[in-house]
């Protein structure tokens, strides 16, 4: 399936650069865009020798503070550089507003976890430094990186962050459950059989909740983004916001109210995995970054498999996500290289599979050695083959300041109400216009 590219044409490349500046400069916690910024410039490296000290602005992913510490302490015996592990939010748009905050002090990261819909803003910003010649400065290899993930970062040909704690939703199922409900051990492979099989676990009683969806605050659009994929709609098409009203689009959100209205489905009142991992629901769309957590936690079996299909995509189209480390425009040549040798250290092939082996996260080197974690924790293995039937998410929702909770508001109405799809989608898909539309259509004359 084709990728969406910021990189599609000229016209898309400007309209991007452009969206991102204008919805900034309406943020109250962005800082304006000034001419002095370092983002983009060519920063020559010759002659440079890196810092003695640099800082990691992190929210430390999955329960990742103890992996990230020892990571750090190795690069730190290797190369004598010190790293200052700063807890900058508890989530990624925290980190994100922290980021964009600082950069009208001198007190800012050297390097920042970014997701997937917070990386677009700030360089938009220009806060961020395009990280291929200081990686090549510090004699990194970038050509071991899964290609889809690093690539998802990739703009006007040049890398803005490398991927770190990267994920896509998995489909989660109790086999305890199952099995009392009589059903097979095996992830449904359809919209239809998640709905069929969540009607035997709601007739069996064997838990509080066949399916839970995610709340408001925990990312809906993303986890969705498959149901609305396998209808064959979208957030947006490129930056056609009018996808959200499609009958693809609304058909399948349809589907999503129809299920908890009916009573098979339900919206978790706090996070699903805690739910799934309690008993308390049968089956959940979440992270891989949560896979290491919920087995952890779970007294029960738990079964993985990859998410379902839907009557346009019959095999499963999936959302990548989770986050990436991008480097500070505003740090010197000097911290800039200092953390591009990190980057490259905190990402190598025996870091990356150390990561995901504690977290649940995807190794994103193509080089990372997981075979022993294969083989006592088969459902990793689930996850990285996944990757083959990934899509880049719609830029309505990554790449659109403000877009992601415009959708993710409009999903918690729908999951909880029994308001009209199509009016609610219409106001949703009204607000991401409004966002589009500030100023833009003047800037690209």
């Amino acid at each position: 399936m084709p990728r969406f590219s910021p990189r599609f044409s000229p016209r898309l490349t400007l309209s991007t650069a452009v969206l991102g500046l204008a919805a900034l400069g309406m943020s109250a916690c962005g800082p304006s865009v000034g001419s002095d910024s370092a983002a983009g410039a060519d920063v020559d490296f010759t002659g440079v020798e890196p810092a003695e000290s640099i800082t990691f602005w992190s929210n430390h992913p999955g329960g990742s503070m103890e992996i990230e510490e020892e990571i750090i302490a190795g690069f730190t015996e290797e190369s004598g550089i010190e790293v200052q592990l700063v807890t900058a939010g508890a989530n990624y748009e925290e980190v994100s507003q922290r980021f964009q905050t600082a950069q009208t002090s001198d007190d800012v990261g050297d390097m920042v976890v970014v997701s997937d819909a917070t990386w677009f803003t700030n360089f938009a910003n220009d806060s961020l430094l395009p990280v291929d010649q200081a990686l090549e400065a510090a004699g990194a290899d970038t050509s071991t990186y899964q290609e889809t993930l690093y690539d998802d970062y990739l703009y006007d040909d040049a890398h803005y962050a490398v991927p770190y704690a990267r994920s896509t939703p998995i489909f989660y199922y109790n086999k305890d459950q199952y099995a009392e409900a009589g059903l097979e051990d095996r992830a449904p492979a359809t919209w239809d059989e998640v709905k069929a099989n969540s009607e035997q676990l709601q007739e069996a009683e064997v838990a509080n909740s066949a399916l839970a969806y995610p709340k408001e605050d925990s990312y809906p659009a993303w986890i969705l983004g498959n149901l609305v994929w396998g209808y064959g709609g979208g957030w947006s098409s490129e930056w056609d916001m009018s996808a959200m009203t499609s009958p693809e689009t609304v058909e399948a959100v349809q589907f999503a109210q129809d299920s908890t209205q009916d009573g098979w489905a339900t919206v978790s009142s706090g996070t699903p995995e805690d739910d799934f991992a309690a008993g308390a629901t049968s089956q959940i769309l979440a992270s891989t970054g949560s896979l290491k957590g919920i087995l952890d936690t779970a007294d029960f079996e738990v079964g993985v498999g990859f998410l379902p299909g839907g009557p346009a995509e019959t095999e499963a189209v999936v959302p990548t996500g989770g986050a990436g480390v991008a480097i500070s425009a505003k740090s010197s040549p000097e911290e800039q290289l200092a953390s591009a040798m990190f980057l490259d250290y905190l990402t190598n092939s025996a870091n990356t599979a150390l990561f995901s082996e504690g977290t649940g996260y995807l190794p994103v080197r193509t080089d990372a050695d997981m075979g022993a974690v294969y083989e006592t924790t088969p459902q990793f293995q689930v996850a990285v083959e996944q990757l083959a039937k990934t899509r880049t998410q719609d830029p309505g929702r990554v790449l659109l300041p403000g877009g992601d909770l415009t959708i993710a508001k409009s999903l918690q109405t729908i999951l909880t109400s029994n308001v009209d799809v199509t009016e609610q989608l219409q106001s949703a898909q009204d607000e991401m216009q409004s966002l589009y539309d500030n100023d833009v259509p003047e800037k690209l004359k």
